[in-house]
């Protein structure tokens, strides 16, 4: 067994492979380490892998055809993908479309180019999104329901990266499985995060904005728990039944909509000083609330999230305490 993680320098990505690296799996790591945010923590968490036996890393930009079509030829050892790649974030989409466009949807087709070229590939797993419900009403959010009305551009990009796997699960028999992750958070995060801003908001003592009067509902999830969702996904590959080719898709949420006010206290307890509060109107591109069914990821894939954000955040708070010194 021998996996490529794309994105192995993020916040899931790193952590997927040091899992997969403890259990003894050769790990081909890829990731472009760009400025998104600041390339220093990517490099932190890279270095973390570097050095281990049976890890091979490579400075690659997914959506970059000829290099990555080129990984073929030299893993074709490579039994399964997890794509984690991608430009992330809700608002950057307003700002920057076209970064979105370039990766999620021109990088994830060069990903699935090079999945149906590995001769022992046996699995493509992939990163979508929670945002890909968009303004759903309906609670929880359940992977039978439509997803055909995004509120950002990110979600749009997310969706049709499920859609373009569906469609060469079908031509291809490529087995696939797509993961609606709901807003990880945890040590090694993004700084992008609402629990990292906040945090260093808090200790910086610079007021954090909270959108929608904070009146605001999320599916908060601990990365511990994704990566144990995606690692239970790796060794279940889909199997084409009848005329339904070999594509599934599953949420990997905590199954509970906490109130943002309540993640707020807790990090303020955590941190040891309150926040400075400043209320806003509600984001673009944003919602309400996130609420995950995981029910088939429970079914199908064992799944079970442990990590209530009573416990997560402190342990965020700190990690990020230990990593930046205060």
């Amino acid at each position: 067994m021998s996996v490529l993680v794309t994105g192995v320098a993020g916040f899931i990505g790193s952590q997927v492979a040091a899992r997969l690296i403890e259990r003894g799996i050769a790990v081909v790591g890829i990731d472009n380490l760009n400025d998104y945010y600041d390339p220093a923590l990517k490099q932190a968490r890279l270095d973390g892998l570097t050095g281990h036996n049976g890890f091979s890393f490579r400075r690659l930009d997914i959506q970059d055809r000829e290099a990555i079509l080129a990984l073929a030829g030299e893993f074709p050892e490579v039994t399964e993908i997890v794509h984690l790649a991608a430009q992330a974030g809700v608002r950057y989409s307003l700002e920057n479309p076209f970064a979105y466009i370039e990766s999620n949807v021109m990088g994830h087709l060069c990903m699935m180019e090079l999945a149906r070229r590995l001769p022992k590939l046996r699995h493509f797993v992939y990163a979508s999104s929670s945002s890909v419900y968009g303004g759903n009403k309906e609670l929880p959010f359940s992977v039978d329901q439509r997803v055909d009305k995004p509120v950002s551009l990110y979600a749009a990009t997310k969706r049709a990266d499920e859609l373009m796997t569906y469609c060469y699960a079908h031509l291809y028999d490529l087995p696939s499985t797509g993961l609606r992750f709901f807003t990880v958070y945890g040590p090694w995060g993004r700084p992008d995060m609402s629990a990292y801003i906040f945090t260093k908001a808090i200790f910086e003592d610079r007021p954090i904005r909270i959108f929608n009067h904070g009146d605001m509902r999320r599916d908060f999830t601990y990365i511990d728990d994704i990566v144990a969702g995606v690692l239970a996904v790796i060794d279940r590959p889909p199997q084409r039944d009848g005329e339904t080719p070999p594509a599934r898709v599953y949420n990997l949420g905590n199954h509970r909509s906490e109130p943002l006010l309540r993640f707020i206290e807790l990090i303020e307890e955590a941190c040891g000083k309150p926040a400075i509060r400043e209320f806003d109107e509600m984001q673009p591109g944003d919602v309400q609330e996130t609420y995950a069914d995981i029910e088939p990821a429970r079914r199908d894939l064992g799944f079970e999230p442990k990590t209530s954000i009573d416990e997560g955040l402190p342990r965020f708070v700190e990690w990020y305490r230990r990593y930046h010194g205060v």
